[in-house]
């Protein structure tokens, strides 16, 4: 019998050697790992069995996590090797045997500059209350993003921070502020419990690692409102199309009352991409949205179809086009034109810049 946790720690110190940001392990295929965006097989060890892969599953989730797993057919959760790396998992069925799915979640949180992302980012770290989003598609380093503007809060104020995530990512060690860190799960039984009681926690910044329906976005903007900093994140493609998924979550009914709640609360919407960079890795691009008057506006009235045309003429202000995000990296000999394009939601815009 193979003993799956020696043969899973085999792997990950792969990961972690080669630099890996994510593994895969499903059956009939290798182990993979995915190195600046490639996923590159390990050739040189044995394909995954289905009695492998549920094996594996096995190792990582302890206690009733694997039987709850095998209820449910899915479960997210964390996971730590040797008090060295943490993972962000995922673990599903397919054709009917397991797949696992693994995000290295690095023990040190870097600042905005380490990043490479924009500085008016620490403007918002440093505001006292308001709602700010970043969002993007799945593995854009959103979480990452949204940890060095907690550290930079948690180094240099004195405040009560509460995360509310599902899993736990990155570990915040407290320097000047208290730190709680509450696990879907394990410490609350969902996210919008865990929100409806932040207001009796005495907090003063809360981060909720995902907009989950309108309860807890519902939740989030009030927090928000009444006097909080509230930091969250959406799969979304750009500023104005996370505007109109938070409003659609709502029915017809209550999409008034939201758009004046948002239009009031929200600070700002950062959007970010990791586009493969030319000497090796990845840099990210991004477009940032401000709420000026001109945005509060067009959220009450509903013309968010505008949004793009006031982002891209107000950089006076601070706001960042992605488009001009993209085309500074060609410029710069940073990205190739093709990664550029490739990444652009408007190529045609894009190709005017360049």
């Amino acid at each position: 019998m193979k003993e799956y946790k020696k043969e899973l720690e085999d792997i990950i110190s792969i990961v972690v050697e080669e630099g890996a940001s994510d593994l895969h392990i499903s059956a009939g295929r290798y182990p993979t790992i995915r190195i600046s965006g490639t996923l590159v097989p390990l050739v040189k060890k044995d394909q995954v069995s289905r009695e492998d892969a549920l094996g594996f599953a096995q190792a990582m989730l302890t206690g009733d996590y694997f039987e709850e797993f095998l209820a449910t057919k899915e479960m997210d959760f964390s996971f730590e090797y040797k008090n060295q790396v943490r993972f962000r998992g995922n673990a599903y069925f397919q054709k009917g045997s397991v797949g696992i799915a693994l995000r290295l979640i690095s023990n040190d949180i870097q600042t905005v500059e380490d990043l490479n992302l924009p500085k008016i980012l620490e403007t918002f770290a440093r505001k006292k209350q308001g709602f700010f989003l970043v969002v993007g598609p799945v593995g854009q380093g959103k979480s990452t993003t949204l940890a060095s503007m907690i550290q930079l809060i948690n180094t240099e104020r004195t405040e009560h921070i509460i995360t509310i995530e599902d899993p736990v990512e990155y570990l915040f060690t407290e320097d000047r502020s208290i730190i709680d860190q509450r696990e879907v799960r394990i410490d609350t039984d969902s996210f919008h419990t865990a929100l409806h009681s932040l207001f009796r926690q005495d907090i003063d910044v809360a981060m909720i690692g995902e907009m989950r329906g309108p309860q807890t976005m519902s939740a989030a903007v009030t927090a928000a409102e009444t006097g909080h900093l509230v930091f969250s994140t959406l799969h979304t493609n750009d500023a104005a199309q996370t505007i109109d998924r938070i409003i659609d979550a709502f029915p017809a009914v209550q999409q008034t009352q939201i758009r004046l709640q948002l239009a009031s609360s929200l600070l700002g919407i950062f959007s970010q991409r990791l586009i493969p960079c030319i000497a090796g890795g990845r840099i990210p691009a991004y477009e940032l949205l401000i709420n000026n008057n001109a945005i509060a506006s067009l959220i009450r009235e509903g013309r968010t179809h505008e949004i793009n045309v006031v982002i891209e003429t107000s950089a006076a202000q601070g706001m960042i086009s992605m488009n001009k995000s993209l085309a500074d990296l060609v410029k710069k000999g940073e990205v190739t034109p093709d990664d550029a394009y490739a990444h652009s939601i408007d190529p045609k815009g894009l190709e005017r810049l360049l």
